[in-house]
């Protein structure tokens, strides 16, 4: 499995954290956290999200972009916290349809995006944390980080239906949905044992 990675997709507070710890600990993979806090432009973006959209999403663009491109360095395997197909065709996109995103700023990105996506090899195993608005919010507030206490549920909302679509589109490699309402990876053995299952049995098919 050499410079090959499981990507663990999922919408704010899915817990992709904990899953990536999960299959760090279990299978030795290298992790990609996601780090929301280095963006220079996040504090920005939550004050003024149309004036800060662009440089904001762009910098997230740039360290997927980074991190794909770490991977394929690796001499073993790694899992990825969220995607960049999900950072456009889910956030991006979000923002653009509420108006948050300009659309010559947006149609700019989304080419910068796709030149870049079309050189990208796809994960080996797209593992999507599907999980309800209540879910979400249950965790944001569990994890107390100030820029996500304001987040509108129906923000929330949208990024899920965005989400469906996505997956359901997704065809470049193998997809796991896991249902992180039900689930819990972190402290229940026989779900933990469940998902082992599951994800060994679609990386034999990979």
């Amino acid at each position: 499995m050499k410079a090959r990675f499981i990507a663990v997709a999922g919408s704010i507070g899915s817990g992709k954290s904990s899953l990536i710890r999960f299959l760090q600990e279990r299978f030795g993979l290298h992790p990609f956290y996601e780090r929301n806090d280095d963006n220079p432009f996040l504090q920005d973006f939550y004050r003024d999200m149309p004036a800060f959209a662009f440089p904001a999403q762009t910098w997230f663009l740039a360290r997927k972009f980074q991190a794909h491109r770490e991977i394929g360095h690796l001499d073993r395997p790694a899992v990825l916290d969220r995607t960049i197909y999900e950072d456009a065709e889910v956030f991006a996109a979000h923002l653009f349809e509420r108006s948050l995103f300009p659309p010559r700023e947006y149609q700019t990105y989304l080419a910068l995006y796709r030149s870049i996506r079309d050189v990208l090899p796809p994960p080996a195993l797209l593992v999507y944390l599907k999980s309800s608005v209540r879910t979400q919010r249950r965790r944001i507030a569990l994890r107390g980080r100030p820029m996500e206490s304001a987040i509108d549920p129906d923000y929330l909302r949208g990024l899920n239906r965005l989400y469906r679509g996505w997956i359901g589109r997704w065809k470049a490699s193998p997809v796991l949905v896991l249902d992180a309402d039900r689930l819990d990876f972190v402290t229940d053995l026989a779900h933990q044992a469940d998902v082992l299952t599951m994800l060994r049995r679609r990386l034999e098919r990979a």
